[in-house]
């Protein structure tokens, strides 16, 4: 079936291109490690690259690649590369791009462990990095240096919930000969096409709304361009952090549903936004929809809608923060987002514990910062257990 002309909720159904002699209406989960060549000249054809026959599950599988052929297809890019986790796709981008001597600028409040891998190993082997808050573009045209070669995004970003402006970052990086990279874990393809606005590459954390059902680790880098794309491929190939077919049938069954989760979750974000916005002991929020935000306007202009991810301060700082979280009880007190569930944490001790103590303060994840991701759950059962667990702090 041709998908091309078809809105995004029919991409989700009807996408990736796959058919088998079966009619099979679901993708089958090939679970194979190696496949069978009809011949010894057939077997050669694939190596050579004269064959698109598959070979081994590292290097394709049927069930991984439509996959990759849908979020490749939501994202306007090229080609999709599916892989382990979504830090298999942050590596799979640093070892694909990055060399001895090359200096990476990103956004300083991102993912943790995207930095914490970046400062603590990429270091040792000759690449300097370098964090700003990216939602100032000024920070970024400061911190360019001759040897720059990646600007790294993550909008919203992780935890503050800062928006950056995509268009603007585009304009710098082909100005200044950077490769544009978007973690876009945050709003998914439903939200947010960073290609649209410029990008050369973005990645995702399949885990988290693409899957939406908190059972699967699994990434994703979409590539623009075909060389960058089979720069990447390869090098997601050498570094064995392929994905399992299995994981690919789950992430294809939760996609599926990605447009009405986000719909109801985002429903629910903006409710809960103006509660806490105008409870007492709040002292501060962050969410896109709320025209209290500082780059409310422009998450209009580059995103379809706010999302589902909500950071606010209590004014009893860190220990009313832990008073909450230990109070919430169907909120749950885990890491991770984009569920069907809504999850609370505390990032300063949690996701972002290994960053420094200075760094987290540059960055603005304080100490009372919580982060909220709003579930597809009624509304008033949320807001409800919220006034509960704030009346204990």
């Amino acid at each position: 079936m041709e998908t091309k002309n078809l809105g995004f909720n029919s991409k989700l159904i009807h996408g990736g291109g796959f058919k088998d002699k079966y009619g099979s209406v679901n993708v089958p989960i090939f679970q194979s490690s190696t496949f069978r060549f009809e011949s010894a000249e057939e077997g050669a054809r694939c190596f050579n690259g004269e064959s698109d026959g598959y070979i081994y599950t590292r290097l394709g599988n049927p069930t991984i690649n439509v996959l990759e052929n849908i979020v490749a297809d939501l994202e306007k890019g090229f080609g999709g590369i599916g892989t382990s986790s979504g830090m298999g796709a942050v590596n799979t981008v640093y070892m694909g791009l990055l060399s001895k001597g090359d200096h990476i600028i990103s956004s300083d409040a991102v993912y943790g462990p995207s930095r914490v891998v970046m400062e603590e190993h990429y270091s040792r082997f000759g690449i300097e990095s370098t964090y700003v808050t990216t939602s100032d573009i000024g920070n970024i045209k400061k911190a360019i240096k001759p040897n720059t070669k990646v600007l790294y995004l993550e909008t919203p970003a992780n935890p503050t919930i800062e928006i950056t402006d995509l268009k603007a970052c585009s304009e710098i990086a082909k100005e200044n000969n950077l490769i544009m990279v978007v973690d876009n874990t945050f709003s998914s393809p439903y939200l947010q096409r960073p290609i649209e606005f410029g990008a050369d590459v973005v990645l995702h954390s399949l885990t988290k709304f693409i899957n939406g059902h908190a059972d699967i680790v699994g990434g994703i880098v979409v590539a623009k361009d075909e060389a960058v794309y089979k720069k990447l491929r390869s090098m997601m190939i050498n570094l064995g952090c392929n994905m399992d077919p299995h994981q690919a049938y789950l992430v294809i069954r939760g996609l599926k549903t990605l447009g009405i989760r986000i719909e109801r979750a985002q429903e629910n974000a903006m409710k809960i936004a103006e509660y806490l916005e105008k409870h007492p002991k709040v002292g501060w929020i962050k969410y896109p929809g709320l025209p209290s935000h500082p780059q409310h306007e422009l998450a209009k202009k580059q995103m379809d809608g706010f999302g589902s991810m909500i950071s606010f301060g209590l004014k009893g700082g860190f220990e009313a923060g832990k008073t909450l979280m230990n109070s919430v009880k169907i909120a749950i007190l885990a890491v991770s987002l984009g569920g069907v569930e809504s999850l609370i944490e505390h990032p300063a001790s949690m996701t972002h514990s290994r960053v420094s103590a200075e760094d987290k303060v540059k960055a603005g994840i304080t100490d009372g910062l919580v982060r909220y991701s709003a579930g597809i759950e009624n509304i008033e059962d949320l807001i409800s257990d919220l006034e509960q667990a704030l009346a204990k702090c």
